[in-house]
């Protein structure tokens, strides 16, 4: 297939909306461990929670999935919902409520372009809180495309910040 068509710079995405099978459940952790705020609620099905007063980022739904069973780790699906913090403290201070809140880490990475911290919600889909590097600073290999990679990140270091 030739390519034909490419997005314009700007182009983003929207939100994320997820199945869920316990509704207040998954409200409670995006509100209260992850920190968004809830902007609407449909009754007992649905709801969709923000960051910084935008309409939604997040939709939660138990439309076909009440009730239902975690997703096995090899079955097809979303890997992850990534969070982008706007700055280190900002990502370091989330990670601490995280913690403290007392759910487990699925690992950290530093990518180069960007630090990361990865786990998974009550029903199992995973989230990336992170945040970028300024891309002048992103590794590039001599061709000048993108040389990302999966180092450890010192997670320690990045809590001082908190």
């Amino acid at each position: 297939m030739r390519k034909t068509y490419t997005a314009p710079s700007g182009t983003g995405i929207g939100h994320v909306h997820l199945k869920v099978s316990d509704l207040d459940r998954s409200i409670a952790f995006y509100r209260d461990i992850i920190g968004l705020e809830v902007t609407q609620r449909f009754g007992a099905q649905a709801a969709f929670l923000s960051a910084g007063g935008y309409h939604h980022h997040l939709g939660l739904n138990t439309w076909e999935s009440l009730g239902g069973p975690r997703p096995a780790r090899n079955a097809t699906g979303l890997y992850h919902t990534a969070f982008l913090f706007p700055d280190r403290p900002a990502l370091a201070r989330a990670v601490a409520q995280v913690l403290a809140a007392g759910v487990a880490l699925d690992g950290a990475a530093d990518h180069g372009v960007s630090e990361a911290v990865y786990l998974s919600d009550p029903d199992g889909n995973g989230i990336e809180l992170y945040v970028d590097r300024p891309a002048a600073d992103w590794p590039r290999s001599a061709d000048g495309s993108l040389r990302m990679v999966n180092d450890r990140l010192d997670l320690e270091a990045l809590l001082t910040l908190a």
